[in-house]
């Protein structure tokens, strides 16, 4: 970059990450700077990046549009638009969704699902509906399958949009054939089924202390993730895998564990322990003695053979909680 007085710039700032800047003059290896809070700062030309003086005051709804995408630019533009509850903006296919902390419904109902059926993409607006239509589209007259990566920190909104997409895949596809039930009954029939009940119950879901949010029907949102499966063609039986799995899991979590009689070794705690236990197995259909033994115990390899060595209480649920996490992650593998 060619840096000349009256530059526009970014400048890193231990505060903000990055402010705008306009160079002021050259003093040996560094360039004077003064920022837009007026405040005048000494920086090295190669940690400057270059700013846009004409940039929308609103930003841009595509960030292919920015005359320099770099870090302070792209933040910028995200900002700009977080200001204006423009929550949405793309970067040529992908969609950058920065999480508002409120509720905003005027984007999400059936309005603004009709608005989004049918159209080119990027035709409307930045939006979680017009990335999960252009996907049901492709589906549809490709005949093939489609994927939809959805990442970010902890944090960044990853479930909510998730159920979003979900939500209008549900729409679009309409409702599942052959399915008449009421959603209690549903729910009702597939919790007994593997023997759910409150969130409050397991250990997995309460952690938070969250269990329900205003405004949010966990039975209709979760008859409305079956319908989407049955939309994006999930069969009956690989759905009921991944929910048995899912309760497995949940079993699993509340297993606890007691100081065995040997030292540094466990056992299952109680009875209620024991009956987790048994309903993880009948789920992951595996044999609950050998469920057990690798909860409790560790196999070594030695050129005598294989010593089976004994698990403390803390060792036992490291090893439960890294047993379920694997085997949450290997739903979507």
């Amino acid at each position: 970059m060619t840096l000349r007085k009256g530059s526009k710039v970014w400048v890193e700032d231990k505060d903000s990450a990055w402010v705008a800047a306009e160079v002021l003059d050259f003093l040996g290896k560094q360039v004077q700077l003064l920022t837009v809070s007026g405040k005048k700062v000494l920086a090295v030309a190669e940690k400057l990046l270059p700013r846009d003086a004409e940039s929308d005051l609103g930003g841009v709804d595509d960030m292919t549009k920015l005359t320099y995408l770099n870090e302070p630019g792209v933040l910028d533009n995200l900002q700009r638009r977080y200001a204006l509850n423009e929550i949405y903006t793309y970067t040529g296919s992908i969609l950058i969704a920065v999480n508002p902390f409120t509720k905003l419904p005027h984007l999400y109902n059936m309005h603004m699902m009709e608005q989004y059926k049918g159209a080119p993409f990027g035709e409307l607006s930045p939006h979680v509906f017009a990335v999960a239509d252009a996907s049901y589209r492709a589906m549809m007259s490709e005949g093939c399958s489609q994927s939809i990566l959805v990442s970010g920190e902890s944090g960044a909104g990853k479930t909510e949009t998730t159920k979003l997409i979900m939500q209008y895949l549900t729409y679009v596809g309409g409702r599942a054939a052959g399915d008449d039930r009421t959603v209690e009954q549903q729910v009702l029939e597939d919790a007994e089924m593997y023997k759910l009940g409150h969130p409050s119950n397991f250990h997995y879901l309460n952690q938070s202390k969250i269990y329900e949010l205003d405004g949010v029907s966990n039975a209709e949102e979760y008859v409305k993730t079956r319908r989407a499966m049955d939309i994006v063609g999930i069969s009956d039986n690989e759905q009921e895998a991944i929910f048995r799995t899912l309760a497995g899991i949940l079993h699993l979590g509340n297993v606890e564990f007691s100081p065995g009689r040997e030292h540094d070794s466990s056992v299952i705690k109680d009875q209620k322990s024991n009956f987790h236990l048994q309903m993880a197995a009948n789920l992951f259909r595996c044999d609950v003695n050998l469920l057990l033994a690798t909860l409790t115990t560790r196999s070594i390899q030695t050129y005598e053979g294989i010593i089976v060595k004994a698990l403390d209480c803390n060792a036992a649920v490291a090893g439960r909680d890294a047993l379920a996490k694997t085997v949450y992650a290997r739903l979507f593998d």
